[in-house]
């Protein structure tokens, strides 16, 4: 039996969700031996190699954003640099199921900021589910297994500037190629990891497998991307936008196989509330724009 487009859709979704996690996953391995900024650097070095071949031969390159447009491309690079950096950060230091289970009440967050600052209507119910949600990434900051740091309050941080990029991203025109956008980013990030990696000094990496690992997570960031865009085009976001809490599934199994992480039971409530304020969000939505 042939999948529909929101099939094919949702199966679309879940590989940018497992593209993501194995690349967080991969990176996190790499800190053993490899400092947060030039872990950014290397992996931005071949992320941002990659992008540019594939924009360069699909023709992106010759779109070239101008005006308000290159200002939205300019304010999403700051965005970027921001939540990459915090959320990497936060991903070094804590566990890989704690730091995705936060980054989860993004969706909640961008509704509210959309409401806030674009004046998109909200009604009391996804209001309610905003609040639980932010009460489910209280659970998961406060009472852990790690309990309240600084490192959660990176990856809360990192929420923040993963909204300003989305919000800013709703403002570019569809002119602008997203490869474009995206090679601009990569090598936004990857400048500023350089810079910051010139200021504290390089390195040796000892392990061959460290260097492997960030090499594959440039690989899987990609297939993240590319998957991520491949689902938007295909089905309809109401019905492809639930499996993006798989990533969740991920982190979990990647945690636990790959780090001999096992959260709290506090911090695993936490993260059911927040994905299923996030799934009644997201069915509110689809009512109302049935």
């Amino acid at each position: 039996m042939a999948l529909t487009a929101n099939g094919r859709g949702a199966l679309w979704m879940c590989a940018s969700m497992a593209g993501f996690v194995i690349n967080d996953a991969m990176m996190k391995f790499a800190s053993e031996g490899v400092p947060l900024f030039q872990a950014i650097l290397i992996r931005g070095l071949v992320a941002s190699s990659l992008v540019f071949l594939l924009a360069l031969g699909s023709g992106a390159l010759r779109r070239r954003p101008r005006g308000r447009d290159a200002r939205m491309v300019g304010w999403r690079m700051v965005a970027e640099i921001g939540a990459t950096s915090l959320f990497l950060t936060a991903l070094f230091n804590m566990a890989l199921a704690n730091a995705t289970a936060i980054i989860q009440v993004t969706p909640l967050a961008v509704t509210l900021a959309a409401a806030l600052f674009l004046g998109e209507p909200v009604g009391w119910r996804r209001w309610t589910a905003i609040s639980i949600g932010f009460f489910g990434m209280i659970l998961i900051v406060g009472p852990g297994t790690e309990g309240l740091n600084v490192y959660a309050f990176a990856a809360v941080g990192a929420v923040f500037f993963i909204v300003m990029r989305d919000i800013v991203t709703r403002n570019l025109s569809p002119a602008v190629p997203s490869l474009l956008v995206t090679l601009a980013t990569a090598i936004s990030i990857t400048s500023f990891a350089g810079v910051i990696t010139l200021w504290l000094g390089w390195q040796p990496i000892a392990e061959p497998a460290h260097l492997y690992a960030l090499t594959g997570a440039a690989c899987f960031l990609l297939v993240g991307y590319h998957a991520g865009i491949q689902t938007m085009r295909i089905g309809e976001i109401g019905a492809v936008a639930p499996f993006r809490y798989t990533n969740l599934l991920w982190a979990l199994m990647l945690g636990y196989v790959v780090f001999g992480e096992v959260p709290s039971w506090v911090a695993l409530v936490g993260a059911a509330i927040i994905a299923l304020a996030g799934l009644y969000s997201i069915h509110r939505q689809k009512v109302r724009n049935a």
